[in-house]
């Protein structure tokens, strides 16, 4: 793993990051607060938006997609309880951000991206950081990864207009998936749980994400 050198000037930006904008609302897995304040987020944002790496919102990257505000990462990576060893399931790579932080954690990261370019762009971002534990995929995320399957967490950073049962099927027994659900212009993230094979979930907070465009997300047509 690589952690930021100690010169880094966003150094300072990246602790209060963790500190103000993370614990102090709510978000106490030191395992997330301590990844995220190891993993260099400018270096996973387009060069003109870099000196707000650290604001307190989503940034665009290409293709019209963006990167998630952090507290919306730690707070899906906490709610998926993601431990050293999981396989964890991303869907949405954007530039590699999340899956930086999740391989940060030791998990075995297999995240996916529908646009050919931004997964070569995460790619690249991820090799120079020297994380060998994830692997690139695109495709349509909305049907998830089966040949990988099952795994132990899934994260999906794109909304989805109903529950894709796509995915719910590669949940490992006992695994969590964090997903938002809703129209395109207002969602809520979602706690879903595999209990004996059956779904329990459990509501979240109120979000906003770019859709998921899929065969079990949204239509082209209807972004």
């Amino acid at each position: 793993m690589v952690a930021s050198p100690n010169s880094n000037p966003l150094a300072l930006e990246r602790a209060h990051m963790v500190e103000e904008q993370l614990r102090r609302r709510g978000i106490s897995d030191e395992r997330v607060l301590l990844a995220m304040g190891v993993v260099p987020r400018e270096e996973f944002i387009v060069e003109r938006y870099r000196d707000q790496a650290y604001a307190d919102h989503p940034l665009p990257i290409p293709l019209g997609q963006t990167v998630s505000q952090p507290f919306i990462v730690g707070r899906m990576i906490e709610a998926a309880a993601v431990k050293p060893g999981n396989r964890v399931l991303e869907v949405g790579a954007g530039t590699g951000y999340e899956a930086a932080v999740l391989a940060e954690m030791g998990a075995r990261v297999f995240t996916m991206e529908r646009h050919a370019e931004l997964a070569a762009l995460a790619r690249i971002n991820l090799e120079q950081m020297q994380y060998a534990n994830v692997s690139v995929i695109t495709g349509d995320g909305s049907e998830g990864l089966p040949a990988e399957a099952p795994f132990d967490a899934i994260l999906v950073a794109a909304a989805v207009p109903d529950f894709p049962p796509a995915l719910f099927e590669q949940l490992a027994e006992g695994g969590r998936m964090v997903i938002p659900i809703g129209p395109p212009d207002l969602q809520a993230l979602h706690l879903v749980r595999k209990v004996n094979g059956q779904t329990v979930m459990q509501r979240m907070d109120d979000c906003r994400f770019v859709p998921l465009i899929g065969k079990q997300g949204y239509s082209p047509a209807k972004p």
